[in-house]
């Protein structure tokens, strides 16, 4: 199921996402057996403002997107840690076209995932609230937008092995493309705007500054206590 609102083109900031994206979510309003996670960074914000109008807890859900050498924005596929396993994700067709086309080696993909996989381990070792029983559980796992959706399809499949009653994706803002491919595999997908061009997800914020490891860990901090 996809359900789209269509609200203003810019949100404020990611709070402010957060907080319109937990309006389109009544249902989820103390709801039991339900748990908000946020794709880190980025996503991490979206879903504590999002938990806080909820009621609900939040956590992180890590994910790494495998960016191709030269054009980073652009995934060719994911890792996403969960439940003490990494989930990975490849566009195998994008990945054929990129080495037959355009010269892209595999050595340099390989490369890319041996760099994200390391610092998808560092991460797993600093930030707390990332492991959580979802066993029977609705999971909502949101982030601040989603381009090609790669990461949050690694996100969801990492999620999916350990047994949720649902799992939700959910964004402020997303590609079309994006929107497809989740429907596949999610039991909903939320999102509040699909542009018929999108660019990049910061053009869609006001204010989008980058976040770093102590903005992130204060706030699951913050969850914990």
């Amino acid at each position: 199921m996809l359900e789209v609102r269509h609200v203003g083109i810019r949100f404020e900031d990611r709070a402010d996402a957060g907080s319109r994206l937990a309006a389109a979510l009544p249902q989820l309003r103390e709801k039991p057996d339900t748990i908000l996670l946020g794709l880190a960074r980025g996503g991490i914000p979206v879903a504590a403002a999002a938990a806080e109008a909820l009621y609900q807890p939040f956590g992180a859900m890590l994910v790494r997107k495998l960016g191709i050498p030269g054009h980073d924005e652009t995934a060719f596929g994911a890792l996403a840690w969960f439940g003490g396993k990494i989930v990975r994700m490849v566009n195998r067709p994008l990945v054929e076209a990129l080495q037959q086309r355009h010269g892209i080696r595999q050595e340099w993909l390989d490369d890319v995932e041996v760099r994200e996989r390391q610092e998808l381990l560092r991460r797993v070792a600093r930030y707390p609230g990332i492991r959580h029983d979802v066993r029977g559980k609705t999971v909502v796992l949101i982030d601040d937008g989603l381009a090609t959706g790669a990461t949050m399809r690694a996100a969801v499949e990492a999620v999916r092995g350990q047994k949720p009653a649902a799992v939700v994706a959910a964004a402020p803002v997303s590609s079309i493309e994006a929107c497809s491919s989740l429907q596949r595999v999610c039991d909903a997908v939320i999102v509040l705007y699909v542009p018929g061009k999108f660019r990049a997800v910061g053009g869609f914020y006001l204010r989008f500054q980058q976040l770093d490891d102590s903005d992130v860990i204060d706030l699951l901090k913050a969850q914990a206590a």
